[in-house]
């Protein structure tokens, strides 16, 4: 079971909206995934189809009350196929009043222990948190084991993260528990300059940590929310359906054990590989990567890359090591993910869009 826990304290950068729409995506891909709307507003109890004023209990009664880690399983709700919330209320913005005299190791592991005792594990559970760093947040950092952090596409939204991060790794090191940490571009407007260029900083400034996934503004993301539906639900050909698929694949792809673990814990030796080259052209892409089933659809790992121009055109050439037989890939051009235009051969995804196939023989 991954626990991954969506923090910043900065509002409105996409953490509520990116909570939902992965675990919709990763749900629609076949995973079992729990939300843990750990957020007062209960925002994403809400986008998720369930009326917090509904409800006879929340997660205030499983973190507040004594033996309140057991009532986590009967506070859980069903909110589609494969996806359930443990939702929120206002009574949560109460808590930290509430456990003020307690020791802070003893009421920063309520969650952790309420997550240990679930019956039937899940493979994902994804926790919503507050717009701030206080004991609902800490509550999510240890019983995370990952942290995705949405940052906007803005000079002073990284600013604000880099605080962010030296915070988690204070509190990493005083608990002694390991955090793995990336940062999720989002409201991003390619067709701005400074949206661009802001994006360019973002990846030299935090390089391995970034998603190659950029979540675009879209519309259709917050019409899906007022419908209480993850956007996989509402409009799958959408930018935001899209755009949260390709992050969707990424979070599957970072997982434990990958094709190559899998194949060798089964003793198969693939057949030797050839050598692959693709090429993609582009006068006013300034990033571009190429990601596929070959290498756990993670963007040019394992791939030697080449730039040069033919006057105003620019063109990557990617050369793989490919054993014999059928893949699958896109390019992944300015943190969008792109078909090859160059290869009329592709199969529908199963998480929307079109993928290119290579034949290697």
């Amino acid at each position: 079971m991954r626990v991954v826990a969506i923090v910043n304290q900065k509002g409105g950068c996409g953490k509520t909206t990116t909570t939902v729409n992965l675990a919709g995506c990763l749900a629609a891909d076949g995973a079992r995934v729990l939300v843990i709307d750990l957020d007062p507003q209960s925002h994403a109890t809400i986008a998720l189809g369930v009326d917090p004023e509904e409800l006879e209990e929340n997660l205030y009664e499983v973190l507040a009350e004594p033996g309140g880690a057991d009532r986590l399983p009967r506070v859980i709700v069903e909110a589609g196929p494969r996806l359930d919330v443990a939702p929120s209320g206002i009574v949560l913005s109460a808590l930290e009043q509430k456990l003020a005299t307690e020791r802070v190791e003893t009421r920063t592991e309520r969650l952790s222990r309420a997550l240990e005792g679930l019956p039937e594990p899940y493979d994902f559970v994804l926790i919503d948190c507050p717009p701030n760093v206080g004991l609902l947040t800490f509550n999510a950092l240890r019983a995370a084991s990952e942290v995705i952090v949405p940052l906007e596409t803005s000079h002073f939204a990284i600013h604000g993260v880099q605080k962010l991060l030296e915070t988690i790794g204070l509190l990493a090191e005083r608990i002694g528990h390991e955090l793995s940490v990336r940062i999720l571009p989002t409201l991003y407007d390619g067709r701005t300059r400074y949206a661009r260029e802001t994006l360019q900083e973002i990846r030299e400034r935090f390089r391995d940590l970034c998603f190659d996934s950029v979540i675009r503004l879209n519309v259709k993301l917050r019409e899906a929310a007022s419908r209480g539906k993850p956007i996989i639900q509402y409009a799958v050909s959408a930018n935001g359906a899209i755009d949260y698929a390709a992050l969707a694949v990424e979070v599957e792809a970072a997982g434990p054990a990958g094709v190559g673990a899998a194949l060798a814990a089964q003793g198969e030796a693939p057949a030797g590989p050839r050598e692959v080259v693709v090429r993609f052209r582009d006068p006013e892409a300034s990033d571009v990567r190429i990601a596929g089933d070959f290498n756990g659809w993670v963007p040019d790992k394992g791939v030697r890359s080449l730039i040069e121009s033919e006057g105003p055109t620019r063109i990557w050439t990617k050369i793989l090591q490919l054993p014999p037989g059928k893949y699958e890939y896109r390019y992944v051009v300015d943190g969008e993910w792109r078909q090859d235009p160059e290869n009329p051969q592709a199969v529908t995804s199963s998480l929307g869009g079109q993928n290119s196939v290579l034949v290697v023989r």
